[in-house]
């Protein structure tokens, strides 16, 4: 204890010598200056360091003392974190953002208290969304908008939206990325990567590298809004087939890498149930549409738009049709998943869904899991390990597994750490694209929905029937294989039709007719 207490002092002095010695030397804006803003990362790292080197010194473990202290020093924690993202802004509030959705790896005193960074990001001043405007655009306001809403529509980590009409009378979404934020990028991550090494050094079960490995290769292409545009229209055409999906058209004229105009789509977030009753929207049928969405990005095509917080999922009647529609919005982060990795992660679900064990070790090793691979599994199901051997499409998600998930997230935090630095990077995104998923079910309550298995099944039919087209070398082996994919698809379709019977008020009638005449 005494050389970990001699390390942290050691490291505390260091920081605040340097920065003393810096800020004596240059007179610059203060929250714009590296070394404030690292200053202030530092000091919240040594205090939650210091937190938890000293709140168990004289707690017995594994008392009822101990896990109320434990959860007292993880909220403090959480909290001061919180405060650091919202006090250095930009690329600390994406990454809060990143880890308050962690709900399988972080303790829910940290997953809650971050989660509140969705609605507390930063926002700029309207002469900075001017300039950003008059320096890519060349052109004022006035020249380019009949008007332009001063107060924006939502404020996220990156940038900020505006509704404003054109002069031809149409009403677009502008999205308007902050002015400090890409120069301030490299310099925050490098900050970061400083500072979870020290930690690291401090406590060699804490492993995030894996955190900073993907803020450097994520955080220039969030900040290239030409390719989040390129990314909407890219989705657009490959799911054109889905008539409840609506992405927002692009006005590449009045883009560019800082600045992404766009149609104007009016809607409520996936996660406000008011907003849905209000306009009957079924919660039902809204989940359902949202799995097939996310099944075909990922099992079919392997393009996936790995950011589905509820603030970039909105649900509304067309005005025109009266159907409803999910508006899926902000495409900066994707994911292009290796064929090879698609194939293997197809199958996987395949057999978590059947209950097929042989097949759940096999491709979470062939994934990279190792002899972690029942951790892996619950890890991506977010299921007890009971629920897995007999298949997760058999049994009910129920609220005391949803404890048991919880507290094992807790327990065996070094392992998952271990496991996320062995599995390739492109699981990390999907790993955090399913707990948004699952997060947006949980608040709809539609998580114990069959449907959504059946949805991934029918995905992966598919998926797997075209890789073997691919390889094919007959028309004769082409068409078996096209006959095994319709014979399997409607096997599913029974499989549905008759789920259906089961719940509706025929079937009651037949299962009470059944019971009469027995």
């Amino acid at each position: 204890m005494a050389g970990q207490l001699l390390k942290v002092s050691s490291l505390a002095t260091a920081v605040f010598a340097s920065s003393g010695f810096y800020l004596y030397n240059r007179q610059l804006n203060l929250n714009d200056l590296t070394v404030i803003r690292f200053g202030r990362a530092a000091a919240t790292t040594v205090v939650i360091s210091l937190d938890y080197l000293t709140a168990f010194k004289h707690v017995e473990y594994g008392t009822e003392e101990y896990w109320a202290i434990r959860s007292k020093v993880h909220l403090r924690s959480a909290e001061r974190l919180r405060d650091l993202c919202c006090a250095n802004r930009g690329t600390f509030i994406k990454v809060g953002q990143h880890l308050g959705a962690l709900d399988y790896l972080l303790p829910q005193e940290y997953t809650s208290t971050l989660k509140v960074l969705h609605s507390r990001a930063p926002q700029s001043s309207m002469e900075e969304v001017k300039q950003v405007i008059r320096e890519d655009l060349s052109k004022e306001l006035s020249e380019l908008f009949v008007s332009f809403e001063e107060k924006p529509q939502g404020a996220a980590s990156l940038a900020q939206v505006h509704k404003a009409v054109l002069h031809d009378g149409r009403t677009v979404a502008i999205k308007v990325q902050h002015p400090k934020v890409q120069r301030q990028m490299s310099r925050d991550i490098a900050v970061m990567e400083v500072l979870l090494r020290a930690v690291h050094w401090l406590f060699p079960d804490f492993a995030f590298m894996w955190l900073v490995e993907e803020a450097k290769k994520n955080m220039p292409l969030e900040l290239d809004f030409l390719n989040e545009g390129h990314n909407a229209e890219r989705l657009a055409n490959m799911l054109a087939h889905l008539p409840f999906l609506k992405i927002p058209i692009i006005h590449w004229d009045l883009s560019t890498k800082r600045i992404l105009t766009m149609e104007f789509a009016e809607g409520g977030q996936v996660n406000d149930k008011d907003y849905m009753k209000k306009h009957s929207i079924n919660v039902n049928e809204i989940s359902e549409n949202l799995g097939k969405m996310y099944s075909e990005m990922i099992f079919v095509h392997g393009f996936v738009h790995c950011d589905p917080h509820p603030g970039n999922v909105l649900v509304r009647k067309c005005p025109q049709s009266k159907k409803t529609e999910i508006i899926l919005l902000d495409h900066g982060l994707y994911q292009v998943l290796q064929s090879d990795f698609r194939l293997d992660y197809c199958r996987l679900w395949q057999a978590l869904i059947k209950g097929d064990m042989s097949g759940v070790e096999r491709y979470s090793l062939r994934l990279g899991a190792g002899d972690l691979y029942p951790l892996f599994a619950c890890v991506l199901t977010a299921r007890s390990w009971a629920a897995i051997n007999v298949g997760i499409s058999s049994v009910s998600v129920t609220h005391s597994e949803d404890v048991e998930i919880r507290t094992n997230a807790a327990l065996y935090l070094p392992q998952i750490s271990e496991l996320l630095n062995r599995v390739p990077r492109q699981m990390l995104l999907l790993l955090k694209t399913n707990d948004l998923l699952r997060g947006i079910e949980t608040t709809l309550q539609t998580r114990a929905s069959s449907s959504s298995f059946i949805n991934m099944s029918r995905c992966c039919i598919r998926a797997m029937a075209r890789h073997k087209r691919s390889k094919a070398q007959s028309r004769r082996k082409h068409l078996q294989i096209t006959l095994a994919e319709s014979l399997n698809l409607w096997r599913l379709t029974m499989y549905e039709l008759l789920l259906w019977v089961k719940g509706s008020m025929l079937g009651h009638w037949l299962t009470a007719l059944l019971a009469f005449l027995h």
